[in-house]
This record gives structure tokens, sequence and C-alpha cells, in this order.
């Protein structure tokens, strides 16, 4: 058993990720402005952007959970326009800053937090540089939330070179649905256009849940990142055909075979043991 904090806990990610941390024996404390979707997870209101709210809140909260072994930071305002873009960047990058700093006051060597898809591109006005994008395309964060996670990412690599014994995963999410989003999936192929800002990429909160346990069971340290997306795409016509249409030019690296993602999860397949277990195709709301 392991004592996680997960700031963000109460987000659509963050349910998905207390779930499946307790479902395997992990012992489980939110930080979150919202209570948590469950009675059995202790959780404290905080705010991140406050060094000493989040001091506080890693080392332990009375009457609620002692110092904890690992850290999962998925607390952020989630997307671009959600606030003035200064406002946006100041509160994600502050957050992130004191929550990884107060990680390290704290002694926890095991810090897993949500990075983004954003960082490689989006949204795909310019045509990327090949397709599968992976974690080797270039960094092109085109809004101040993207570059915020950009910066992030910075972060975690400086502060694990000051700390050889620290192990930083970022995980790169695709757009995260939950069960009940994807009644909407079939709509999308009337029009390839409304999704080819991702690539027609998406993963099933489940899955985000499942890359972070396995982030937090990585025994490697440093600072590590790794794209998370489902296995398949948001379409029903094949990767190949929509990358040819909508990305003439663009090189495909690889066969991408039937309806394959074009976020690449090789990566993550290859050193966390990453393999989605859920596509929009089998929800109910969708099943023919």
């Amino acid at each position: 058993m392991t004592r996680v904090v997960v700031t963000g806990g109460s987000g659509k990610l963050g349910r998905a990720v207390v779930d499946d941390l307790l479902a395997h024996g992990h012992e489980v404390a939110v930080v979150d402005q919202a209570p948590p979707h469950r009675l059995d997870v202790p959780h404290t209101r905080a705010d991140l952007s406050d060094f000493g709210q989040a001091v506080g809140a890693i080392t332990g909260v009375d009457d609620r959970w002692g110092r904890p072994e690992a850290v999962v930071h998925l607390a952020a305002l989630p997307a671009p326009g959600l606030r003035p873009d200064a406002a946006l960047f100041a509160n994600n990058i502050q957050a992130t800053y004191n929550t990884f700093g107060a990680a390290r006051l704290a002694g926890v060597r095991k810090v897993v937090w949500a990075s983004s898809e954003t960082l490689l591109g989006l949204p795909l006005t310019t045509p990327p540089t090949y397709l599968p994008l992976d974690e080797d395309s270039p960094l092109r964060p085109e809004s101040s939330y993207s570059l915020s996670k950009a910066l992030e990412e910075e972060v975690a690599r400086q502060l694990c070179r000051w700390d050889e014994q620290l192990s930083m995963v970022g995980l790169r999410f695709s757009n995260v649905m939950a069960e009940e989003d994807y009644a909407a999936f079939p709509s999308f192929d009337a029009d390839a256009t409304l999704r080819r800002w991702n690539a027609w990429g998406y993963v099933d909160a489940r899955d985000g849940a499942q890359a972070v346990r396995l982030g937090l069971e990585h025994p490697g340290t440093g600072a590590e990142v790794f794209v998370v997306a489902a296995a398949d795409t948001v379409m029903s016509r094949p990767s190949a055909e929509l990358a040819a249409e909508q990305f003439p030019g663009v090189p495909l690296r690889r066969e991408v075979a039937g309806t394959e993602t074009l976020l690449s999860i090789e990566r993550a397949r290859r050193v966390l043991g990453y393999e989605p277990a859920h596509t929009w195709r089998d929800a109910p709301s969708v099943r023919r």
C-alpha cells in the first residue's frame, strides 16, 4: 500500500484515478476545491497557487492524512480560454511549481502529473512534421495553457537534475472522455474537420487512470514524459485515409492499421506497460 495525495481528484480524470488507485490497494487522499465523488476518501480544500497551502496539504493534514509516499498532480485549469491567458498561465504554472516544491519538502520521491497533448502543436492548424505524433515530435505550444505545460516539463527535468533520487512522470493526456461522452462520437464521422485539431485522439478516463498508476509503479528515476491516448481514434474511417485527406504531404512514419490512433502510445506501452482497455465503440450509448 502506498499513501497517495491526488490533487484535482474530483475532476473527470481525477475521479477515475481515485477509483483505480483504491481498487489496487493504495491509500488515497484528495486535494481539490470540490469534494470527491465518494465518501471513503479524505479531502481537503486548498489553493495550490499559495505555496504555504500546497506545503500544508502535501506534508499532511490533521485528522485527514499523514505524509504521503507519492503525489499525483492533476489540479489545473484544464483547457485554454477558461480564464484570460495570463491568469490561466499564472494559475497553472504556480500551482504546479508549488506542488512539485511541496513534494520535495515532504521527502516525496515519486510524482506523476498531467502534462498535455497540446504540446504537440494543437490545434493542428499548422500540419505536424509527421504522424503518428509521439514524444519526439517538436514541442509547439500554441496557447498560454500549452506553454504552461511545456514549462512544467522543464521544471520537472531540472528538479530531477537537482535530485537524482526523484522520479517525475509527465503524462501527455489526450482529450479525456467519460463513458457518457461517447454518445456524441458517431456524429464526428459527418465532418472530419471537427476533430482534426488533435488528430482525432481521445483517452478514456479509466485508461488515463491506468497510466497514472503505472507511472507511480515505474521503477525509474528522473523526468520522463509519455503520450497517453486510446488505441483508436474517434472516427470510423481508417486513420491513414483521414491523415492523407486532412494532412496532405505529412508523412506516416509507420503503417497505421484501421482506426489506430495517430497519437503514438508505443513508448507508454513499452516503458510503462500501458495498454488501453476501453474504446468508445463498446459504449452502451453507441452499440447498435
